[in-house]
């Protein structure tokens, strides 16, 4: 008898962004955030697990090359921790269960995008093998209380447990019970909803995530005041925006929290730069469209948000999203051409790019061909996905099929 599953995760990108913790070991978050998952149809984590008694220890290869397990770190701690709930929930509960919880594991995950990028790898990673395991161990529990493991891998993974638009509530408990992601629309609810990725650099960034957060928790005054006073307002403005599909509030929201993010990291000590030149201009290019869209009609038209690196993400409506990718082809020209997923060109070709009317085009100037690598054009999406054996990641022997 063969044990394994298989399940895909999707990536989240944050409006409302998580920055800081209170409990390293636990990740415990400073404060509550917000992300909208997007689809797995573009990017995705892919991760299949199998538990054999035969298999001398657990062991993880990531894109084909092996990552060491190592207690306390963070995959030995979800890994453990699905195991134990395995043994808590199914085997001491059904004398007949197979005793899946005492079996060394293999587990092979793959991502369809550049790890450690900027692009939230390591939230749909995370997610995608708790998933995997879940559905292996056969667990009878809800995404959120998988989201509580997922946590403690990575914490903004938590979110990558919904589709949708999902909320991970800081929790107050220092066990971090009360810490977990929930689901504050389904994608059904905004389907609307999409995104263009700016893929600025796909190097990996100077100052990892881990160790700038809590440089910023030790050091910067400013992200007390926004623990405090700022994101518990935004946390209501946002998910009320939401519910009510009202993307100018959405959008005012998240270029703001946005803002605010990359300020804590300028007040940290020392500052920390995620975002460069070709960033900047990114931010200069929406601000000048907004300008002109509330001119026309009231309303702004399109939301940039950075995580920690320098790649953007715009979020705006699918009826926007030509004009956008039009006009960051104007100023950033491409070297391999625009995949065009929802077919927006005619011929498929955005050729050189164009300004909507009333733009001043003064705002920045035209760079290099390269300087953004690559444009992801992507929407909301749905949760994690339990996968067939077809599309299983190892092989009859246990072992990466991409090593056989």
């Amino acid at each position: 008898m063969v044990y394994q599953a298989t399940a895909s995760a999707p990536v989240n990108i944050a409006c409302i962004k998580y920055w800081g913790k209170r409990d390293t070991k636990l990740i415990l978050p400073t404060n509550s955030s917000l992300s909208v998952t997007l689809s797995q149809d573009h990017l995705r984590s892919t991760t299949t697990s199998r538990a054999d008694p035969s298999f001398s220890k657990d062991r993880l290869w990531l894109n084909g090359k092996e990552e060491e397990i190592v207690a306390p770190g963070r995959l030995a701690t979800c890994i453990a921790e699905l195991k134990k709930l395995r043994k808590e929930l199914v085997e001491d509960k059904d004398a007949s269960a197979p005793k899946l919880s005492t079996f060394p594991v293999h587990i092979a995950s793959f991502n369809n995008f550049p790890t450690a990028a900027g692009l939230a790898s390591s939230a749909s990673g995370f997610a995608a093998l708790v998933s995997s395991l879940a559905a292996l161990y056969a667990l009878p529990c809800s995404p959120s209380t998988l989201s509580l493991i997922a946590r403690q891998g990575s914490g903004s993974a938590c979110r990558s447990l919904f589709g949708g638009y999902v909320a991970w509530e800081q929790g107050v408990l220092d066990d971090g019970s009360d810490s977990l992601a929930v689901e504050v629309a389904p994608r059904s609810h905004w389907p609307e909803m999409h995104a263009l990725i700016c893929v600025v650099s796909d190097d990996k960034k100077g100052t990892s995530s881990t160790s700038g957060m809590q440089r910023t928790v030790q050091t910067s005054e400013l992200l007390q005041h926004r623990i405090k006073h700022v994101v518990p307002k935004r946390m209501k403005e946002i998910e009320a925006a939401i519910k009510a599909k009202d993307f100018d509030a959405f959008a005012k929201v998240t270029m703001a929290d946005s803002n605010q993010f990359h300020a804590v990291a300028l007040d940290t000590e020392p500052p920390i730069f995620y975002m460069n030149d070709v960033s900047r201009s990114i931010i200069a290019l929406i601000v000048e469209y907004n300008r002109v869209a509330i001119e026309k009609t009231g309303k702004r038209k399109a939301a940039y948000t950075y995580d920690a690196g320098p790649n953007a993400v715009i979020y705006t409506l699918q009826e926007n999203v030509k004009e956008i990718v039009e006009l960051i082809v104007k100023y950033f020209p491409q070297k391999d051409g625009f995949k065009d997923p929802f077919q927006l060109f005619a011929g498929g070709s955005v050729g050189e790019g164009r300004v909507v009317e009333g733009f001043n085009e003064a705002v920045a100037k035209k760079f290099e061909v390269g300087a953004v690598k690559g444009l992801i054009h992507t929407n909301v999406g749905d949760g994690p996905r339990v996968l067939g054996a077809e599309e299983a990641l190892l092989g009859p022997d246990g072992l990466p099929k991409s090593l056989a």
